[in-house]
């Protein structure tokens, strides 16, 4: 690995945590286009099987967060990760499947979807007391296990953390607050992107000297974010529509780059 790329790992880590820390999500949908046309991985199922490594880890930091301030529904958050564990494994096999160019244009429409669907206010459910246990596991654990496959199928077939469709996807299920959601949601992006990268690795996929640098790259992204965050909490919608304009420019250039294999 040369000099160049291991500062552009550092740097590429560093830009996703940085965003993630600053508005709470959104970041690891442009992991995969930095490690490909930045970093310079060498093919775009590398670069989704060693993003999936760095969404996984950086889920699981901030998880243990909102554990210790009580955040996490762990029954209704540990039921719909371990059925979106099989989609996320499902997902993984058929996009390690599809052609490269393929794969990177339609990423590029789920990263224009993400954009717009960043721009939509999140609201949470009224039961803020919603428990999974024998007397509601009726009403509760259908929609659980059916919203929990297909958003971790969709993460696996992208190598993306899929919060933007996992806190969402509990709120309906549940009706839980989005305080709730999005502390519940991180137990599903940690266990999808874990099973991701199991997949990847498994079929040598994965670069793990730039996953590496990539999650340090994150870890000091990610505590500038945080404390950035406290000094622009009164422009926090501002700051989610330069984002998602990012978003959407890198989505049109990932569109760009693969539409003829879809042609």
């Amino acid at each position: 690995m040369s000099t160049d790329q291991i500062i552009l790992s550092l740097l590429s880590g560093g830009a996703v945590g940085l965003s993630l820390g600053l508005i709470g999500g959104g970041g690891s949908i442009l992991a995969v286009p930095l490690m490909l046309y930045v970093v310079g991985v060498s093919s775009p199922h590398v670069a989704i099987g060693t993003s999936a490594i760095a969404v996984a880890v950086s889920a699981l930091a901030n998880l243990l967060g909102h554990a210790r301030d009580h955040n996490v529904k762990w029954p209704c958050a540990s039921v719909f990760a371990l059925f979106g564990i099989g989609g996320a494994a499902l997902g993984a096999a058929l996009g390690k499947a599809m052609d490269g160019g393929k794969l990177m244009a339609l990423f590029g429409l789920v990263m224009l979807l993400v954009a717009g669907l960043m721009l939509r206010r999140r609201q949470g459910g009224g039961q803020p007391d919603v428990h999974l246990d024998t007397g509601t596991a009726k009403r509760l654990l259908p929609p659980l296990a059916a919203s929990g496959f297909g958003v971790g199928a969709l993460s696996g077939f992208f190598g993306i953390g899929g919060g933007f469709l996992i806190v969402p996807g509990l709120v309906s299920a549940t009706e839980m607050p989005l305080l709730n959601a999005i502390g519940s949601s991180l137990v599903s992006v940690a266990a999808f992107g874990a099973t991701t990268a199991a997949s990847y690795a498994v079929s040598g996929l994965v670069d793990w000297p730039v996953a590496g640098l990539f999650i340090a790259g994150g870890v000091v992204g990610g505590v500038a974010g945080r404390k950035a965050a406290a000094r622009l909490a009164s422009n926090q919608k501002g700051l989610v529509l330069v984002f998602s304009g990012v978003v959407a420019l890198v989505g049109l250039y990932v569109v760009a780059k693969g539409v003829t294999p879809l042609l």
